[in-house]
């Protein structure tokens, strides 16, 4: 790489890191050590192609959700963590904007990578099912079969949200849904 286009890596770096940091962070559950593995893996293979990438945002954003997905397949998702198990049934006061964070945490968790990647891009990026089948390699139907479990799966594990959803309102749980995205 020559001086230019490392300069030119390193402002990207300096300025899309923090971006970066907060998808992985989602895509991993909330285990900001494994977040901050997602983004280096995903730095790494950007710098390799730096001078071929038109879109590096978009690059790395596909390099973190593919590569979040083979690690799950690898068996890190086995690894232990020093991560707090989650209760089995959470209470939550709708009142408490935290209450509704942990919630929203703790039923991401307990899903798989896949899941976690399809519902980030289908209603945390607010992408059309097609543009997450692009990014992802999948087909249109996998995305969408998957989104459909995922979405059934949580409200089968966190029956909590659906309440929190109900009593508060969509426009509440959409703003702490963002809010996720800053750990």
């Amino acid at each position: 790489m020559d001086k230019a286009s490392e300069e030119d890596f390193e402002d990207f770096v300096v300025q899309r890191s923090s971006n970066l940091m907060r998808r992985a962070y989602v895509l991993v559950g909330g285990d900001h050590e494994a977040a901050k593995d997602l983004v280096q893996a995903a730095l790494t293979k950007l710098a390799v192609h730096w001078g071929r990438v038109h879109d590096p945002l978009a690059f790395c954003c596909t390099v973190m959700y593919r590569q979040q997905v083979s690690w799950w397949r690898r068996g890190w998702h086995q690894l232990e963590t020093t991560r707090a198990s989650v209760p089995e049934h959470a209470r939550v006061d709708s009142t408490n904007a935290s209450d509704i964070r942990l919630a929203v945490r703790a039923a991401l968790f307990r899903l798989t990578p896949k899941q976690r990647a399809v519902l980030f891009l289908r209603h945390f990026e607010d992408m059309p099912e097609a543009e997450a089948a692009d990014i992802l390699g999948w087909t249109v139907g996998t995305v969408r079969s998957t989104n459909h479990r995922a979405l059934q799966r949580l409200r089968e594990l966190a029956p909590e949200l659906a309440d929190l959803y109900s009593n508060t309102g969509r426009d509440m749980v959409a703003a702490q849904l963002m809010k996720e995205k800053h750990p």
